[in-house]
């Protein structure tokens, strides 16, 4: 199994704990996802430390404000680490006033120009902004792989389906009151579909009250798979290979 999206520096206990707690659970691949020049240069601690692990280097939305040049070339040099296989996460989020809109648009097709010239797929994050974040990617990503990292706008699933994108769902789509995102889950295509924790936030149904983990993704996917019709074994071998193709693990 995999986990396409978790932030292991804001987990708890301390990585080595994380990682073999995984491995217990069949996890065996990661990808630790930077939100800020701290965060990415963590990340890319963390998978130089472990081979199950590596990195997403990126810029938050939220943590956007003031993105400039430096900024850019900040995350260049840290996303040409041999370690690093995405970018992001990076996208438009409205839902809580934190950073200027124009600051994390120019922060998100930075980003995207960098996904662009590195090859390497792109994370990204959209919360109360779906509109703009798919006419953002329409007029400026041709040519990436596109990750929804922990969908969340089954609205707009059929369009985000004929552009190709994938399709990562985190613990949120086994709540009970997400009947729609589990209903997208059932219709992605196959070859399109991850799972992810988004560890330390949105803990899967069964461990709701516990603080999320990597280890935690088999609960996710075995919802995913039970909504799917499918065993867990096959819906292990379909993640395992889409993120092999994505990330070239």
């Amino acid at each position: 199994m995999i986990d396409s999206h978790t932030h292991l520096e804001s987990c708890a206990p301390d990585d080595a704990d994380l990682v073999a707690a995984a491995a217990a659970e069949g996890v065996d691949r990661m990808l630790t996802v930077g939100t800020d020049g701290a965060s990415c240069r963590a990340a890319l601690a963390a998978a130089e430390t472990f081979p199950q692990v590596y990195a997403a280097i990126g810029r938050h939305p939220n943590s956007a404000s003031g993105f400039d040049d430096n900024d850019l070339a900040e995350l260049e040099a840290l996303a040409a680490h041999e370690r690093c296989v995405a970018i992001g996460e990076t996208g438009l989020d409205f839902y809580r006033d934190r950073t200027p809109p124009a600051d994390q648009q120019r922060a998100f097709e930075a980003q995207i120009g960098l996904a662009q010239r590195s090859g390497k797929p792109l994370v990204i994050r959209t919360r109360a902004t779906g509109e703009p974040t798919i006419a953002t990617l329409r007029e400026r990503a041709q040519g990436v792989r596109v990750i929804l990292h922990c969908f969340s706008m089954p609205d707009h699933l059929d369009e985000c389906v004929e552009q190709g994108w994938w399709f990562s769902f985190a613990g949120n789509v086994t709540y009970p009151s997400a009947q729609s995102l589990a209903e997208a889950a059932e219709r992605v295509p196959e070859d399109r579909l991850l799972v992810e924790t988004d560890a330390p936030y949105l803990s899967p149904q069964p461990v709701r009250k516990e603080r999320n983990q990597p280890a935690f993704v088999v609960h996710t996917a075995r919802f995913v798979a039970e909504r799917r019709g499918v065993p867990y074994e096959e819906l292990e071998r379909t993640v395992e290979r889409n993120a092999a193709e994505l990330f070239g693990w």
